[in-house]
């Protein structure tokens, strides 16, 4: 079979990227950061060593690269796509159901802990791990909210404010138990769930 010689497409460099990071992450995830090298890496990504370096100066700068790339990523968006926006109640079910989900997810936990356990090495990220999940999440939320707000269904003075709430309600808790290792059962999770939505509504609905 020809081999394509020459620069990479756009989309090759692109694809290639993705695949360094996805490979990044993995071999954090499974030998942590001090256990990790760029040789470890490079075989994961199915690329040399003299590629990597092209890319990133050592671990260091790969660690500090990918891991809030990855604990960034909205995963949920297609949910988030799906939602009713016309139903308040529905949305915020559905979006607390995806942000529970994510949050207990037992990846994204091992991932968190292992940027916290590394925070204090990398001032860089400047937002907690928990923030660098929410990122994604809260901008949903908070147009949900401004939407509603315009039209008079909801009285929030800052939409921004109240989804950090909203979310804080509904996903701290399950997340802070995920970190120890204790899981809610699903039925559990949706009675928790259920019963924070309808307090948030109670609080912002107009008296």
């Amino acid at each position: 079979m020809a081999t394509r010689r020459g620069r990479p497409t756009q989309a090759e460099a692109k694809k290639l990227d993705l695949a360094v990071r996805e490979a990044a992450v993995a071999t954090f995830l499974e030998l942590g950061y001090a256990g990790a090298s760029m040789e470890a890496i490079a075989k994961a990504a199915g690329v040399t060593r003299r590629s990597l370096y092209t890319r990133y100066a050592d671990t260091r700068a790969l660690f500090a690269s990918v891991i809030p790339w990855a604990l960034a990523r909205f995963v949920d968006d297609e949910v988030v796509a799906d939602v009713d926006g016309d139903d308040l109640e529905a949305a915020l079910l559905a979006v607390g159901r995806a942000a529970v989900t994510r949050a207990v997810h037992p990846q994204n936990v091992r991932l968190k802990q292992i940027a916290m356990s590394e925070a204090a090495m990398f001032p860089e990220f400047k937002v907690s791990a928990e923030s660098m999940m929410w990122a994604g999440r809260q901008r949903a939320v908070t147009e949900l909210l401004r939407r509603h707000a315009e039209l008079g269904n909801i009285d929030v003075g800052d939409p921004e404010l109240a989804a950090e709430h909203f979310l804080a309600m509904v996903e701290a808790v399950p997340a802070r138990m995920a970190d120890f290792g204790v899981f809610r059962s699903k039925k559990q999770q949706e009675r928790h769930l259920q019963y924070a939505v309808r307090l948030f509504l109670r609080g912002v609905t107009p008296r």
